[in-house]
C-alpha cells in the first residue's frame, strides 16, 4: 500500500509541478508564485 501512495504522491506533485511550469511570468505573479517557488508550492500540495 505505501508503495501505491507513494507513486500517487509522486505523481500529484509531478502534474503540479508540470502545470504550473505551463504558466507565464504573469499568471505565476497573479498567483503570488515565483518561477523559483514552483518545487516548493507542489511540495506543498501534497
Amino acid at each position: 500500500m505505501n508503495l501505491i501512495r507513494n507513486y500517487r504522491n509522486w505523481r500529484a506533485y509531478r502534474d503540479t509541478v508540470d502545470a504550473l511550469g505551463r504558466l507565464s511570468n504573469r499568471s505565476l505573479e497573479d498567483l503570488g508564485i515565483d518561477r523559483s517557488e514552483i518545487r516548493k508550492v507542489a511540495r506543498k500540495s501534497l
